[in-house]
């Protein structure tokens, strides 16, 4: 049976700033590979160091998703898959930036200082795709270096519950701006669907980012990215959750931070006591003793923590029926066959 290939390339016009509150441009059937391109967190606005965001930019139409794709015979009550199969720079540079009143290390409206915050700042990175690498280039110095690129997206979520609308920058429980570098290539992240179809919507490509994303912004680019979209049904999942190979991956946002930690670990102890079959403190102690808790962003409105266990610990437990090996299955068949 062959599989079944979409293609979602929007224009400028049909890009979203939103998570819920639109149409879906798009609806497939679970089991599909879409194919989609998105823009930069700036819209391609900022091309080099002259260019900055608050000259160049229309706010507040920052962080534009592709989306919705609405997922056939989602509803409430059920979780969709997005497996990321690959995740492509589609140009040789892509951009950073300093914003005054935005980032972890400088003043912001809700951490009031009486100091001025941080200079705005552009610093244009060289991407080589085939090399696999971005390189770093000082704005004061002649310093360089290369960095392994590792793409990702630093926005994936779906439309929040109960007609809620919120900007695309914002994470929350539906998923939205998380920016975590743990949605790269291989990764499946799951979401709980609130509305008919789920409406999943995707952005913010990053070439690379450290955990935090501590100024504000990553290595930002446009990307060319391949998905393979299903449904589990009758599967809730209260807040983004994530698989790769070796790892089972809870998420949790919000402000304060260790509110957003607490989440997350609250998440994964349940998660693990149910593919366990395990009493709650038992899972306590588990994942305390073996987990990880890796941040995705310390900048945006809400923050972002993961907590993160390593599979080989749960005994071979199967999460969801074993989607991802057959959504990585997928994956690779679909490479294959495209050659």
């Amino acid at each position: 049976m062959s599989i079944e290939v979409v293609g979602l390339h929007p224009e400028r016009t049909d890009l979203g700033y939103a998570f819920g509150g639109r149409a879906p441009l798009l609806t497939v059937k679970p089991g599909t590979v879409v194919e989609l391109s998105t823009e930069d967190c700036f819209g391609g606005a900022v091309r080099g160091v002259a260019d900055l965001p608050s000259q160049v930019c229309r706010f507040p139409y920052l962080n534009p998703v592709t989306g919705p794709i609405a997922v056939e015979g989602a509803e409430p009550g059920d979780t969709v898959a997005v497996h990321f199969v690959e995740i492509r720079p589609t140009r040789d540079w892509a951009v950073s930036t300093t914003f005054p009143h935005f980032g972890a290390l400088t003043a912001t409206h809700t951490t009031a200082m009486l100091h001025d915050a941080l200079p705005e700042r552009v610093w244009l990175y060289d991407v080589d795709v085939e090399r696999g690498v971005v390189r770093f280039n000082a704005r004061s110095s002649d310093f360089r270096v290369e960095l392994p690129l590792d793409p990702m997206h630093g926005t994936v979520g779906v439309a929040p519950a109960a007609g809620e609308v919120v900007m695309s920058i914002t994470p929350g429980a539906h998923g939205g701006n998380m920016d975590t570098p743990e949605m790269r290539t291989g990764t499946t992240a799951y979401f709980g669907v609130n509305v008919p179809g789920a409406l999943i919507s995707i952005g913010d490509g990053h070439c690379r980012q450290g955990e935090g994303e501590v100024c504000g912004t990553a290595v930002e680019a446009a990307m060319s990215t391949v998905v393979v979209v299903d449904l589990i049904k009758g599967a809730s999942t209260p807040w983004p959750r994530l698989e790769s190979d070796t790892h089972l991956m809870s998420t949790g946002s919000a402000r304060p931070l260790e509110d957003a930690f607490r989440i997350s670990q609250h998440d994964l102890v349940g998660w693990t006591g149910e593919l366990l079959g395990l009493e709650s403190l038992d899972a306590y102690q588990l994942v305390s003793q073996a987990g990880l808790a890796p941040a995705g962003n310390v900048v945006d409105t809400n923050y972002t923590m993961l907590a993160k266990l390593p599979k080989d610990i749960l005994s071979g437990a199967v999460v969801f029926d074993g989607v991802h090996s057959r959504l990585r299955a997928t994956a690779a068949r679909y490479l294959s066959e495209r050659g």
